[in-house]
């Protein structure tokens, strides 16, 4: 997540909110992909977790990286939280030390894949001299709960205190998960709700297809997406499939409500983050808010909330894809490519629609409540969602080829789906995969991991 917004430009009406949702329209020629993906740091020695203080801490780590990168650094209340390029790209962490990088907006996959790689190569220049290393699954695989650092950051305290209110498993996302996504943009309303509909219900394969959490403490957990689980059972406030975006008149405004009911986290006021867990925006707006008596809301306090969301897309000023697990750079790319095959190409559009079109949000549900424990196998609308995963990847491969965008070797942005289309050919995610190791050669003992599931 990269910083929070300080804009303090006054908020006082409704239709303030929905055009700040609007203001994020660009022609589609300015179309761009931004991605952005988690990692879960580790001393190699040990296989142990990474905390924030000492001399081959987080803090270490990020103070490295900004020397190494010239990036400026975030602070909060004085301590390093992350890093901010000049051109738009950000490095942050996580509640339990993941370690994030938020790319910068860029034209293409080739792109995207590009700046990982500069990414993963100056942030193993800082870390190996540390110690660290990272790993490449969606949910740290051996330690507790309890046995997870946490960051010292202002908002996640807060968050930290409210999740077990509203959900069982709010504290496991925040510092044992790691996921990928992309964030695509749309030329305008009626553009942003066909690729809202069409990938929030896609959003169950996007989980299949790259599952890659199935330990938790050791052992397998039962799932192969573990990670996806978790987001079931966090804050339904907040979270899930939006099936009031299917419906008829959907568009910013429907969104907009949704938000306001959504019960806020915090409010930032210069560097201080006020704990106002379970207040309403509305209050804000109006002034009343109870634990700030005459402080009215601001664009930054509007994008912060927003922010806050946690669907399986999320809309701000463009889309974010939610629904995967973080996996090796070849996963990481391949979602993007996934995602801009589907979603920038308006026949590539068309297609996924009309391929979930018979679904309803019974199914929609259906799909992702078992697609964590399933995977490709998960059933959905008398087909399963390994099918779908083909026919969804063929009308990514057509949309990449009419995008037409290569590299200096004329190779277009197809190359990117190979991961994905053998993943569907086997019938068999990583997650499988990383089973099938548990109980084989690893001889059912997870440190195996520390050494192949890296970047």
């Amino acid at each position: 997540m990269a910083r929070d917004s300080n804009d303090i430009t006054p908020l006082t009406t409704r239709a303030e909110l929905i055009e700040w949702f609007a203001a994020g329209e660009k022609p589609r020629g300015r179309f761009a992909i931004g991605t952005e993906h988690e990692k879960i740091p580790f001393y190699r020695d040990g296989r142990d977790p990474v905390p924030y203080d000492g001399d081959r801490g987080i803090r270490a780590l990020l103070e490295g990286l900004a020397r190494e990168t010239g990036w400026e650094p975030i602070l909060d209340r004085g301590s390093i939280i992350g890093l901010a390029a000049e051109e738009g790209g950000a490095i942050s962490i996580e509640p339990g030390g993941q370690f994030e990088l938020s790319g910068a907006a860029l034209p293409d996959v080739h792109a995207t894949a590009a700046e990982l790689a500069t990414h993963l190569a100056a942030t193993k220049r800082v870390a190996d001299p540390l110690g660290i290393g990272f790993l490449t699954l969606g949910m740290s695989p051996r330690w507790r709960r309890d046995e997870t650092p946490v960051m010292p950051k202002s908002r996640y305290r807060i968050m930290a205190s409210y999740m077990p209110k509203v959900g069982s498993l709010g504290l496991d996302m925040m510092l044992r998960t790691a996921t990928v996504q992309v964030n695509l943009d749309f030329a305008s309303e009626a553009d942003m709700v066909r690729k809202m509909r069409a990938s929030l219900a896609l959003q169950p394969v996007a989980t299949a297809l790259f599952a890659n959490s199935p330990f938790t403490d050791g052992r397998p957990n039962g799932f192969l997406s573990r990670r996806s689980e978790i987001w079931r059972d966090t804050d339904a406030d907040r979270t899930g499939m939006l099936p009031f975006a299917f419906e008829a008149g959907f568009g910013y405004e429907a969104y907009v409500d949704w938000l306001l009911d959504m019960p806020m986290y915090f409010v930032k006021r210069g560097d201080i983050y006020h704990d106002v867990s379970g207040a309403s925006f509305r209050d804000l707006m109006a002034g009343r808010l109870p634990q700030l008596p005459g402080e009215y809301a601001t664009v930054a306090d509007w994008a912060n909330h927003a922010s806050t969301a946690f669907p399986e897309v999320r809309l701000k000023r463009f889309l974010e894809m939610r629904g995967a697990d973080v996996g090796d750079p070849g996963m990481i790319a391949a979602q993007a490519a996934f995602w801009t095959g589907l979603l920038y190409d308006e026949s590539a559009l068309d297609a996924a629609l009309d391929l979930v079109k018979g679904w309803n949000a019974a199914s929609r549900e259906a799909a992702r409540a078992t697609a964590p424990r399933l995977g490709l196998a998960t059933p959905v609308a008398n087909t399963t969602l390994g099918a779908v995963a083909a026919e969804a990847l063929g009308i990514a491969r057509s949309g990449l080829r009419a995008r037409g965008r290569r590299d200096a070797e004329g190779r277009d942005e197809t190359i990117f789906l190979q991961p994905l289309e053998a993943i569907v050919a086997a019938g068999r995610t990583r997650a499988d995969e990383l089973l099938a190791d548990y109980e084989g050669r690893w001889g059912a003992c997870v440190r195996p991991a520390f050494s192949e599931c890296v970047f």
